[in-house]
């Protein structure tokens, strides 16, 4: 669901980017000291680094020629907390954009809020977070991820068709563009509703507490057990399964296709200075554009490649963020404690 510069218009992209930049600053101010444990620090690296690897796998949509991935928000948030979900899916949004063209610059702060906002600080917090609290099970698990997951795409598909309304993208009707883009995203919200819980149990299994239910005679195993089979997983799914992702057009690609199939017009283009200004920045940023290898685009090596360098990078930044919010946060508790 990641929106191209297209799709906005300079004013409706720079006020998203406002408002995101807006929340990001809100939410590092108002972080507790315990939303950012140094314990903490090394999962949001590893989970940024699935999530990152996961959303390269777009999986084939039957009988409409479509695919889907997943979008990560509520498993991150069930992993390390809502706030730290929101900075890690910031950080991996932002290195898609910026080393990978995907996702246009102007409408980074649309990405940020319909895939980091939405699932992470509003539909975590307000629906999963109390399902789960009420004694996590495997059912329990499946029923708020499904609800979670879903609710936040059906959002975020809503939000992508009122951005484009407020932009003035006439190619792309409220009615007919809404009407496609929910049911697709419909149907991908469950399966990635499905993924999420499978994912959960089984962290459930190896760190109850994690998910809130640690019990005095059911003590955890070692957390560097799971952190290495999360990122024994992201480099499997990075390195080997971006070799059979679908080649259909992802959900919203699909949408807009149809769309401008049926109201019989062109699929929108950005027209504006400040447009081909943001895609020129990006191209002098992007290493990997389209997740192909530099002069090389038809190299198969190229996803496998850029999901491993993407991974890495997500690692990097979003542990190393963690580590700076915690180090910073517990400096400042120092000083009032003096």
């Amino acid at each position: 669901m990641h929106m191209t510069d297209a799709l906005v218009s300079p004013a409706v992209g720079l006020a998203m980017d406002v408002v995101a930049g807006a929340v990001i600053a809100g939410t590092v101010a108002r972080i507790k000291k315990d939303q950012f444990a140094d314990k903490k620090v090394p999962l949001m690296g590893v989970a940024g680094a699935l999530i990152f690897a996961g959303q390269m796998i777009n999986f084939a949509i039957p009988g409409t020629g479509s695919s889907g991935h997943i979008g990560g928000g509520i498993l991150l948030a069930a992993l390390v907390g809502a706030v730290p979900a929101f900075l890690t899916m910031t950080v991996v949004l932002t290195i898609q954009c910026l080393f990978f063209a995907d996702g246009g610059l102007l409408a980074l702060g649309c990405n940020i809020f319909n895939l980091g906002v939405i699932p992470c600080l509003i539909i975590f917090p307000l629906l999963v977070a109390p399902i789960f609290s009420g004694g996590t099970s495997r059912t329990r698990l499946t029923v708020g991820s499904l609800l979670g997951v879903i609710l936040s795409l059906q959002l975020g598909a809503l939000g992508v068709v009122l951005q484009t309304l407020f932009s003035g993208i006439v190619e792309l009707p409220f009615t007919v563009f809404l009407a496609t883009m929910l049911p697709i995203h419909l149907v991908i919200g469950v399966i990635e509703g499905i993924i999420t819980a499978a994912v959960l149990s089984f962290v459930y299994a190896m760190r109850p507490e994690l998910l809130g239910t640690a019990t005095p005679q059911n003590t955890p195993p070692s957390s560097k057990k799971l952190l290495i089979t999360l990122a024994t997983a992201t480099v499997i799914i990075a390195g080997g399964l971006t070799w059979f992702a679908s080649t259909n057009p992802d959900g919203l690609e699909w949408a807009i296709s149809r769309t401008t199939e049926k109201t019989g017009t062109q699929e929108p283009e950005g027209a504006t200075g400040i447009h081909q200004g943001a895609d020129d920045a990006q191209n002098t940023t992007a290493g990997f554009p389209d997740y192909s290898l530099p002069g090389n685009p038809d190299n198969p090596a190229g996803a496998p490649i850029s999901g491993l360098v993407g991974a890495g990078l997500t690692f990097l930044v979003a542990a190393g963020s963690g580590l700076v919010i915690s180090r910073i946060k517990k400096r400042g508790r120092v000083t009032v404690d003096a």
